[in-house]
């Protein structure tokens, strides 16, 4: 295959995974992590104050509001609900989101969806990037390989139209760990301070891109050793990128505070922290209070308040069950029921062909051999070592929220498994194996685009057939991974073209009902009984919202159960897409 003809078949994916993106974003109504991060990035951007959402760094914010620095639209900047901001009070964040984008005479669909666009723009240079990455650290055909994968993935068309920072923590781990290999082998000045700024970059993308720290430290340690550099040198020019990543985040949260009050960030520092344990705090609140430190404590301030999140957990829905901490397999079982069977089928038949073809028995010469195959194969041993570190510290952190969040693992599983595709299609000596090989991998490939195109324009609720498809995956987990409110525009084309006169709501998501209903919207309050509806109601619920009613409490949950049971008794009339249920309540 010629490098030209590589590089048109890559376009053409790039081409077709924008306009996935884009056409199956159109019909989706704001998400709830939307609701919180398209007007704080606006605030950012506008107002240069960091008192919103900043349990979360500003790049991925601020890209999907720069469009909406050309629309100028109203910023509630008189309000209470700005003035009176409070990252410790963790609903004012959506209050502002509710009133900047519903209340203020806006166009909230125009604001979603421009703000969307850099988003989809963030898909497309992970893909593309990863193709580069690949096609030097591999070749073109693991390079294509992967995009494929890329490409059509459910999980990446569903999360790649959205303003939230998952896939852009992919991208911020494939920047910093190609950055960083590519000083390791050419430790120059250019490479270390490119090492540096891309470290920098992914680390204004998302809290969880601080498992990189310990990732380039220990590549670092064992690529010295193994190619017998010196040990002090190679830590020194890690230390040096690493003052350089630092001194970026400086300067871009600098910009950030420029207008927020220091007396403000002390102020909103002590009871954000005021629970906070970690030996960090005290030093976080005392640079809050020092013109020259405010904007590093504040991005410690943010991870402080993310570390926290994660190790307190939050309430989660699993097979009829809800929990305040999660499982340990939540995200092991999320993998499995959220990614296509054909996925998991190139999987094992990699891992087995891998073994089989891998030649002498593992147990003989075994350290020599592993060290000769690290040495060989740097980048994929990297890649391996960070599953190995993202995936633990997934499994051991309670916040189980969804397969997002595993999310920035996808593309480096990718890689290990087109490079296992390629050594065993080499160590292939038979040519009528070799037919076979290569018509089960098109198989396999076919399945999956065929999988993902059937999912079109519902991405967001893809489960494999196991995990009971689109229509039936919400037995297994929600949130994330089925109802983020996504149909609520859909739920205003179906009571206007049943010509209903009012409805009864419980909704989850970042749209606001009465913006789309109207007076037609009638609030309802999980607490409520089903003896206040009046006779022949027309009652809709998110899924999120009656999974989490059903369920039963396990491990110590203290909140509310069981105040929807009411309607496994109720004869389901229709669906808003694919996630609010309709019912007609006599």
């Amino acid at each position: 295959m010629s490098n030209k003809l590589s590089n048109l078949i890559a376009v053409l994916l790039l081409i077709i995974m924008a306009v996935c993106a884009y056409t199956s974003m159109r019909g989706a109504s704001a998400t709830f992590d939307e609701l919180a991060h398209i007007p704080a990035g606006y605030s950012y951007l506008s107002q240069q104050d960091y008192r919103v959402n900043p349990e979360h760094p500003p790049l991925v914010k601020d890209a999907a509001a720069f469009p909406l620095t050309f629309i100028n639209p109203n910023f509630p900047d008189e309000k209470s609900v700005w003035k009176n901001a409070d990252p410790s009070v963790w609903w004012t964040q959506f209050d502002l989101g509710t009133e900047f984008l519903y209340r203020s005479g806006n166009n909230a669909e125009k604001l979603v969806t421009w703000s969307r666009i850099p988003m989809i723009g963030i898909l497309i240079l992970l893909a593309a990037l990863l193709y580069y990455w690949i096609k030097k650290l591999r070749d073109k055909k693991v390079a294509l390989l992967v995009l494929t994968l890329f490409t059509f993935s459910p999980t990446f068309l569903a999360h790649g139209r959205f303003v939230t920072n998952d896939v852009a923590a992919a991208l911020g781990f494939v920047l910093g760990i190609m950055f960083w290999l590519k000083w390791l082998k050419k430790p120059n000045w250019k490479n270390v301070i490119l090492a540096g700024l891309a470290v920098g970059v992914a680390l204004l993308i998302k809290f969880s891109l601080a498992l990189l720290i310990p990732l380039v430290v220990l590549t670092t340690l064992i690529y010295a050793w193994l190619y017998q550099k010196s040990f002090v040198r190679y830590l020194a020019l890690g230390l040096a990128a690493g003052l350089i990543g630092l001194a970026l985040i400086w300067i871009v949260y600098q910009f950030h505070v420029i207008n927020y009050p220091i007396e403000k960030q002390l102020a909103h520092t002590k009871s954000a922290l005021a629970t906070n344990d970690n030996p960090l705090t005290p030093l976080t609140i005392w640079m809050a209070n020092k013109p020259g430190f405010r904007a590093i404590g504040h991005y410690l301030m943010g991870l402080l308040m993310a570390t926290q999140r994660t190790a307190q957990g939050n309430s989660v829905y699993l097979m009829g069950m809800i929990s305040g901490t999660g499982w340990w397999f939540y995200f092991p079982l999320v993998y499995f029921l959220k990614l296509p069977l054909a996925f998991h089928g190139l999987t094992l038949l990699t891992i087995l062909g891998a073994t089989y073809y891998s030649g002498k028995a593992f147990w003989k010469n075994s350290w020599s051999r592993l060290k000769h195959c690290i040495k060989s194969n740097f980048g994929l041993f990297t890649s391996f070592l960070f599953l190995l570190i993202y995936w633990y510290a997934s499994i051991k952190g309670s916040l189980n929220i969804g397969v997002r969040h595993i999310l920035p693992t996808l593309p480096f599983i990718y890689l290990l498994i087109a490079s296992g595709v390629k050594f065993i299609f080499r160590k292939i000596k038979k040519s009528s194996v070799r037919i076979g090989a290569a018509l089960g991998l098109v198989t396999l490939l076919v399945w999956y685009i065929t999988v993902s195109a059937m999912a079109w324009p519902h991405y967001l609720t893809f489960f494999n057939a196991v995990g009971g498809g689109q229509d039936q995956g919400y037995k297994y987990v929600v949130d994330s991974n089925y109802d983020w409110g996504q149909d609520m525009r859909r739920l205003k084309t179906w009571v206007d073209k049943h010509n209903v006169e009012e409805i009864y709501l419980d909704y989850f998501g970042g749209a606001d009902p009465a913006y789309y209903l109207g007076d037609k919207y009638k609030k309802w309050k999980a607490e409520a009984s089903p003896s206040e509806l009046p006779p022949n109601s027309y009652f809709a619920i998110s899924i999120n919202q009656l999974q989490g009613g059903r369920a039963y409490p396990v491990k110590n949950y203290g909140g509310p159960v069981g105040h929807y049971r009411w309607l496994n008794d109720e004869e389901l009339i229709d669906r808003a897409g694919k996630t609010i249920f309709i019912y007609r309540v006599d």
